[in-house]
């Protein structure tokens, strides 16, 4: 099937630093970093082009889901330009100018944020996301062990200093850095005088439009329904599906890799929503992880633990668990914890739609049960949720870091006597995986120190890890076994101080 009898659609145009722009000449895989610097807006930059180190940090305005706009900080080198379409972009440039900086841009100047300045754009832009936040307050208190920010990590004036986890610094030192970001006021009031950037927050943000470009080296679409999508990929099996485009980006970048059909599903309805019913949870394959934390992160502890740990900032502003999934990598973050929550996943296709366990998906390394003309459509999360969760990642940095190993936990408890256990495993073997030994062990059984380190024995001994640069075999299925006692002795903890 054509493309065409399918998309109509003109070369993609924005609008960057309030000015419209064309795409105009290039090639369709162009990231919207390469764009930016050809065009003259050589502010944001290229340091690690993988989305580690945010020198390429833009903002995009982006729908809230309360009808407004919220100014979000994306990694430009890893999305491409295309699927900006319709869109309103602001670099570094567009803040403010020599002679009128920014309140970002005069607080780093202040408080002495920058020396050489080639990773400062980027600070600014994701330091200008968390300043027009619009629920930025007093820090609240968070569990100690959930991942989240602490309250040493969140200034007095609400700034949660997770915002700049995706830009490294290798000069200035972070220091003065946090002092700007701990300095900053609110965004002044809307009105004439005020600031025309926070006064935008209060109208709709660009609604996406449906985007056709073909060049010589391929050929981006953005379908406007899943129908559209699924018939397009139903006539290209071989076409590479982009939503928020944090690991095909990284294919593009660094390993060169051109697709020729890019089919964009980041705002199909169906993907792109969260649905809480009575008995189950819907998430959209294209959500970003950060709205999954915003909507989720308290009614779903586990995912509340799971997503902070997940990357920085910037890659969560873009990343999706349908893409998390998709790739199968057996380290993602994501799958240990949908297995102990017993996901399912809808898969979607020009035929029609199937229901697969999450635990039957992956069938060996990096490959699924996922036909070529199927896409995931959503996450199904049965409800209730179980009591008792936890998510364990081991890694050698703290945050914004590949695991060596992780482990999730979901136990339900009566009267103290384990009912039912569920344990998702990653890094330890080809795919990500289900505990079911230790699982085994554990059913039915009092939730005691003797239970739990009976059942450690086990869960060292499930899998087949192996000895990498990350970390060896016999340190992986440690963390196993103390990943589980450590649940233990925070939950009798707890216990005790609410007794």
């Amino acid at each position: 099937m054509d493309n065409n009898e399918l998309l109509a659609g003109t070369d993609p145009a924005f609008t960057v630093n309030g000015a419209p722009r064309q795409f105009g000449p290039g090639p369709a895989n162009t990231t919207a970093l390469d764009w930016l610097r050809s065009n003259g807006l050589t502010g944001a930059k290229e340091g690690c082009a993988e989305g580690e180190c945010g020198a390429c940090a833009i903002l995009v305005a982006q729908p809230d889901r309360h009808g407004g706009t919220a100014w979000t900080a994306v990694n430009s080198c890893l999305i491409p330009m295309a699927s900006l379409d319709g869109q309103e972009l602001l670099t570094a440039e567009g803040l403010g100018t020599p002679g009128s900086l920014h309140p970002v841009q005069e607080a780093m100047a202040g408080a002495g944020g920058s020396q050489c300045g080639y990773c400062t754009p980027g600070f600014v832009c994701s330091m200008a996301a968390e300043y027009y936040r619009p629920d930025r307050g007093a820090p609240a208190q968070r569990p100690a062990d959930s991942g989240a920010a602490q309250p040493s990590e969140t200034g007095p004036n609400g700034f949660d200093l997770h915002a700049l986890s995706g830009n490294l610094c290798r000069c200035t030192g972070y220091r003065p850095i946090r002092d700007a970001a701990f300095s900053l006021g609110r965004p002044p009031a809307v009105k004439p005088d005020g600031d025309p950037l926070a006064a935008r927050c209060g109208s709709p943000a660009p609604a996406l439009r449906t985007t056709l470009l073909e060049r010589g080296d391929g050929v981006f679409v953005r379908a406007a329904t899943l129908e559209q999508a699924a018939s397009l990929l139903a006539a290209n099996p071989g076409a590479v599906l982009v939503a928020g485009s944090t690991d095909w980006g990284v294919e593009v970048t660094i390993r060169a890799r051109r697709a020729p059909l890019a089919i964009a599903i980041d705002r199909i309805p169906e993907l792109d929503a969260i649905d809480v019913r009575e008995d189950e949870i819907e998430i959209g394959a294209a959500v970003p992880l950060s709205e999954i934390e915003r909507v989720l992160g308290a009614r779903v502890p586990l995912l509340g633990q799971l997503i902070p740990q997940f990357a920085s900032r910037l890659i969560r502003n873009r990343a999706t668990l349908g893409g998390n999934l998709g790739t199968a990598s057996p380290i993602g973050d994501s799958p240990p914890a949908l297995l102990a929550l017993d996901a399912r996943l809808i898969l979607a296709s020009a035929a029609g739609e199937r229901t697969v366990p999450l635990s039957e998906f992956f069938t060996g390394y990096r490959s699924t049960v996922r036909a070529a003309d199927e896409l995931i459509k959503s996450v199904l999360i049965p409800m209730p949720l179980a009591g008792l969760t936890a998510f364990h990642k081991v890694a050698k940095r703290r945050f914004d870091d590949i695991s060596s190993v992780a482990a999730a936990f979901a136990l339900t408890l009566d009267g103290g006597r384990l009912t039912r256990v569920r344990i998702g495993l990653g890094g330890v073997a080809a795919t990500p995986l289900r505990a079911r030994a230790t699982e085994d062990a554990l059913a039915g059984r009092p939730w005691t120190r003797e239970t739990a380190e009976a059942a450690a024995a086990v869960l060292e001994t499930e899998g087949t890890p192996m000895d990498d640069h990350r970390a060896s075999a016999r340190y992986r299925s440690a963390m196993l076994a103390n990943a589980l006692l450590k649940l233990h002795a925070d939950s009798t903890q707890k216990q005790e101080e609410q007794s």
